[in-house]
């Protein structure tokens, strides 16, 4: 299983984790699609979010290797933001690779991106002074 150095293991101050320690020896836990209702708490819609941020910041669009991600967490975005980059996929597997859809996220989680939308007007408010 390979650990992906330098992403974060959990959202700040909470206990969601974005990583796992260990391999288990039972194998990967299996990923599947999970149902994103409206009404889940704002703290579980905040993990997704960075979760997903932080796959965007380290990933980008390039295909990843599970490794060690959170089975639990890729879930709430599989087969949405992140989907599956190889035929056959293998949802049991530490080995399978995963790629953000990055048109998806932007429109799932539009406030990632707001700052990348801003439109520079061509002056620099920094002469102001």
């Amino acid at each position: 299983m390979i650990k992906h150095r330098g992403f974060p293991g959990r959202l700040p101050g909470t206990d969601y984790q974005f990583t796992i320690r260990r391999a288990s020896k039972a194998g990967a836990t299996p990923l599947k699609a999970r149902e994103r209702y409206k009404d889940r708490k704002p703290a579980d819609r905040r993990a997704d979010a960075a979760f997903l941020g932080a796959l965007i910041d380290h990933f980008g669009e390039a295909p990843f290797e599970r490794g060690n991600l959170d089975a639990g967490r890729l879930s709430w975005l599989l087969g949405r933001e992140v989907v599956a980059a190889e035929d056959p996929f293998d949802p049991e597997s530490y080995e399978a690779l995963l790629q953000v859809d990055m048109r998806a996220a932007r429109a799932g989680f539009p406030a990632l991106f707001q700052d990348e939308d801003e439109v520079w007007d061509g002056e620099d408010d920094a002469d102001d002074a």
